[in-house]
């Protein structure tokens, strides 16, 4: 049976020409041209997804949307935003209405259609519909200092702007959570609640409604910040459990696992179909790295298991190893430099903006994007 689609729109040939669009595409359309007119529709018809404008003269998108998310038989209707308010400040307040996800016009048909079955199939796995596992990675370090978190959640929007495919970052670390703060995020209890259920609990559906989803098309699990936190990182089932699950969700799973001393690190790695390690050219901390990939071994890392080297020049210095010599000590390859960014680095934190996105096309940006390059070779193989 064709999925229903209903599209929402005051604008008359935008209801024509996407609602064609989508038809040659399969899907069955339905039509409202105003707020109420919508509510009442989703209510009686009971689309598999609703295409929502925001700028509407009655009742706009977003009390649309906050409307049927209020309501039992609505609320789990999936919801894209699809408008010409692009402002970083309209995404934020689309997603916190109960948008899945947010797009603004004009927009390429095919990316349109992308994000449109990338909903379908999460909804699809809500319901129970068995879905191929995504390909899992395990981000950590030998020490603390070096990055992870940065390298995690940059990585993450780097492939999903090159891919346009589904992926998910996770902090996996609860009170040590950077993300909210860094983004200026209200919710940062998503990990948390999940770390407090019983492990039976913990499927697909509890997982998708912590989620955030972010303008920059990724959707994170974020930890608190707070230390008082801390002591939910011994319930390692929840870890297995959540791990598990995700894989399930995405095409790309990234995780931030930070240190080796995780007390659910053996539950983690066990899902984890590659792990990248983050190191910087410094004597001592290569000395911790070898020690941290010789105990990766025991998981398989390095044999049946990628392990993926990035080095992080976080100073600029003459005093440091070169790449070449760093991987003579460890015996493992350099994948990726990430070159120092200090200026980046205080844009980035005084703009709530990832990295990436403050010098587009930068010489940042291009590194990261040459390492999701070749992780996207890998989900595809």
């Amino acid at each position: 049976m064709a999925e229903k689609i209903l599209i929402v729109d005051d604008d008359v040939q935008t209801l024509r020409l996407v609602g064609l669009m989508l038809e040659r595409q399969g899907y069955k359309i339905l039509a409202a041209s105003n707020g109420a007119q919508a509510i009442g529709m989703a209510r009686t018809e009971q689309p598999d997804l609703i295409l929502l404008d925001i700028m509407m003269p009655d009742v706009d998108g977003l009390s649309v949307a906050r409307t049927l998310r209020k309501e039992p038989e609505t609320a789990n209707i999936p919801i894209l935003m699809f408008t010409a308010r692009a402002q970083v400040e309209d995404k934020i307040a689309g997603y916190e209405a109960g948008a899945d996800d947010y797009l603004t016009k004009p927009i390429h048909p095919a990316e349109l259609t992308a994000h449109l079955r990338a909903i379908l199939s999460r909804s699809k796995s809500r319901e129970g519909v068995p879905l191929e596992r995504g390909y899992t990675v395990g981000v950590m370090a030998a020490k603390g200092g070096l990055g992870v978190s940065t390298l995690v959640l940059n990585l993450a929007i780097n492939y999903f702007q090159n891919t346009r495919q589904e992926v998910i970052a996770a902090e996996m670390r609860p009170g040590q959570g950077s993300w909210s703060t860094e983004l200026g995020l209200p919710n940062h209890e998503g990990l948390n609640n999940l770390l407090r259920l019983h492990p039976n609990d913990i499927n697909t559906t509890t997982i998708e409604n912590e989620l955030v989803r972010v303008p920059y098309g990724v959707r994170l699990l974020l930890a608190s910040p707070y230390t008082r936190d801390a002591s939910l990182i011994k319930n390692a089932a929840n870890f297995e459990a959540i791990v598990d699950h995700l894989s399930l969700m995405a095409r790309l799973i990234l995780l931030d696992i930070g240190l080796n001393t995780h007390l659910a690190c053996d539950e983690i790695l066990n899902q984890c179909k590659e792990v990248i390690v983050v190191t910087e050219p410094f004597p001592g901390t290569i000395n911790r790295t070898r020690l941290l990939l010789e105990d990766l071994k025991q998981h398989g890392f390095g044999g049946n298991k990628l392990i993926t080297l990035v080095l992080v020049n976080r100073i600029r210095a003459d005093v440091q190893l070169s790449v070449t010599q760093v991987q003579e000590a460890l015996g493992v390859p350099v994948a990726q430099v990430i070159p120092p960014a200090p200026e980046v680095s205080f844009q980035a934190a005084t703009r709530n903006l990832p990295m990436i996105q403050v010098q587009i096309g930068g010489m940042l940006s291009l590194q990261f994007s040459r390492l999701a390059e070749a992780v996207a070779e890998r989900v595809a193989a």
